[in-house]
């Protein structure tokens, strides 16, 4: 089967500096896909190479089978992209700003999906209000539009909730899972982490323009993230344990990061010997903002 996405050996090089150095990575059709990473990592470079935004130094970038250089126009419409920046035309309103972008692609009769689409994103008392006139949530709701107008199966999300409300992020997140639901493959960059671990069935990790991660987020929770362990003592934690406390909180207890659980029998022994007493304690499940930077850290 065709991967919605194939990226093989892909660079990008200013100069002397490589914003991508060999991403190679493919992923598969009706996914939702995960594409994390610090600032700086590369990930909106990729998404640019693969939107035609900008051009790969080297290697080769498929959607849906479809060469982003050499068969762009059939890569264009196979993909719907959402910015990370917030660009519109601030003549137009909303409706009509949704009409020109079915006509980019083509699509004369319309009207009935922009019409889902705006109820699903809540704009639709907004439809007649010029674009300039929208509040910067609105405008990325619009945006999100746009990306969805001709039906790609291809949607790639840079940061779509970054400064949105909570209830643009519920109301977002039903609608991009439905489209998932019916086929359509989902990438996803974001900053919030718990978002990615709900929604992302697989997940690739950049640092300084290299895959340094890819796996299935259940496997990265499982084999990167070990335990964590939250203590109230009664005394100070000796001094061998020290290295292993990655938070100290407000209530005076404090978390430590392990291997896995079999190490907590060898921390409370540690305790026991140094006659400190345990007034609480909590065994954490890792999540992904631990994997994150342990992941980082090492690589």
């Amino acid at each position: 089967m065709t991967p919605a996405i194939e990226i093989v050996d892909v660079t990008k090089r200013y100069g002397e500096l490589h914003a991508l150095a060999g991403v190679s990575l493919s992923v598969e059709a009706g996914e939702f896909f995960g594409l994390l990473g610090p600032n700086g990592a590369g990930k909106t470079t990729l998404i640019s190479i693969l939107a035609g935004l900008n051009r790969a130094s080297s290697g080769v970038a498929r959607i849906m089978g479809h060469d982003v250089v050499g068969a762009y126009r059939e890569a264009r419409r196979a993909l719907g992209m959402v910015p990370q920046e917030l660009v519109f035309d601030p003549f137009f309103t909303v409706r009509e700003t949704l009409t020109f972008q079915s006509g980019y692609f083509g699509l004369r009769d319309n009207r009935a999906w922009i019409d889902e689409v705006l109820e699903n994103l809540d704009l639709t008392a907004k439809v007649d209000t010029n674009m300039r006139a929208l509040s910067g949530g609105m405008k990325r709701r619009v945006l999100v539009a746009q990306a969805l107008v001709h039906k790609p199966p291809v949607i790639v999300l840079d940061e779509p909730t970054a400064g949105v409300d909570v209830e643009l992020r519920q109301a977002l997140w039903r609608f991009i899972r439905r489209l998932n639901r019916d086929g359509h493959t989902i990438v996803l960059t974001t900053h919030y982490l718990e978002e990615a671990e709900a929604l992302c069935g697989r997940i690739a990790m950049l640092k300084q323009g290299r895959v340094v991660a890819l796996d299935r987020t259940e496997n990265l929770l499982q084999l990167h993230a070990g335990c964590q362990l939250v203590l109230r003592l009664g005394a100070a934690l000796p001094e061998p344990l020290q290295q292993k406390v990655v938070e100290r909180r407000d209530d005076g207890s404090v978390r430590l990061l392990l291997p896995d659980h079999a190490a907590v029998e060898g921390i409370l022994a540690a305790l026991r010997e140094a006659r400190v007493a345990v007034l609480e304690m909590e065994i954490l499940q890792p999540d992904l903002e631990d994997v994150f930077v342990q992941i980082m850290n090492r690589s």
